[in-house]
């Protein structure tokens, strides 16, 4: 029990360093954040609970190809807010937008091989 707590807090703790960093100095918050901080706490946990190198190797290549379709709401999300929509409309939009590219990135991947 007391591994899962560690992991939650270190977790949450990034998170909040994120955000609070991102209130001070957005470039600073911004190269934090394009960390693939989630995927290196990923690997890591997984390789302290002895997960074989083979099937964190197969995470890190999945996460490579689904990062691909999220760059999109890093380009419409931002693009919307400069545009004056609101808020929640322009993170609905952007978060709709790269669900949508997940969705036909996936029959177009396994068409390749890369199953996810």
């Amino acid at each position: 029990m007391f591994y899962y707590a560690l992991k939650f807090i270190v977790s949450a703790l990034i998170i909040v360093a994120v955000s609070e960093i991102a209130k001070r100095n957005s470039g600073m918050g911004a190269l934090l954040a394009s960390l693939p901080l989630t995927t290196l706490l990923a690997v890591i946990w997984m390789r302290i609970e002895s997960v074989p190198s083979l099937q964190i190797a197969e995470l890190v290549e999945q996460v490579f190809w689904l990062v691909l379709p999220s760059l999109l709401f890093f380009i419409i999300f931002p693009l919307l807010l400069k545009q004056g929509m609101d808020f929640w409309l322009s993170l609905f939009l952007a978060s709709t937008t790269t669900i949508t590219a997940y969705l036909v990135l996936l029959p177009i991947l396994r068409r390749f091989g890369v199953n996810l």
